[in-house]
């Protein structure tokens, strides 16, 4: 539609502003404002506009090769059912589970996952909280081993 703006599109001012964040998320406004060559008041004011609109979160993660007591795991879920949006609020509830989404391919959900053992890692899977949500046909794990670049929340 012509002259119509994208309410969740990003232009290249927040795309600079993003990346910058990227790699240092307490690099001060002012200095943005100075490189970017806006006032700190349209750095502010698009952080927010960002965070706000649900396109930009700043927030701690761990590397959880570093820790060297936390093991990591991607976990791909087929479901008996056509529920995702249910399942993955289940499974969001998880303790450790850092993210949940669905997708197209082999399997209808994926979760990463981080905690302190492979027993605890076990529990999750079979025990307790996947048996406890039921509708679950079938999972694969993928046990992450090293990554320069993948970062969890910690709980």
């Amino acid at each position: 539609m012509a002259g119509k703006k994208c309410g969740n599109c990003i232009d290249s001012l927040d795309k600079k502003i993003i990346i910058a964040l990227q790699n240092n998320a307490r690099r001060p406004y002012k200095e943005l404002a100075k490189k970017f060559e806006v006032s700190e008041g349209t750095i502010k004011n698009r952080v927010t506009r960002l965070i706000d609109k649900g396109i930009l979160v700043l927030e701690a993660r761990v590397n959880p090769f570093a820790l060297g007591n936390q093991i990591a795991a991607i976990v791909g879920v087929n479901l008996k059912d056509r529920n995702h949006e249910e399942k993955i609020k289940e499974i969001e509830k998880i303790e450790g589970v850092t993210s949940v989404w669905n997708a197209t391919g082999k399997f209808d959900v994926f979760f990463e996952i981080m905690v302190e053992s492979l027993s605890a890692l076990n529990e999750v899977l079979f025990r307790k909280d996947l048996n406890e949500i039921g509708g679950i046909t079938y999972t694969e794990t993928f046990v992450l081993l090293h990554s320069n670049t993948k970062y969890f929340k910690l709980f």
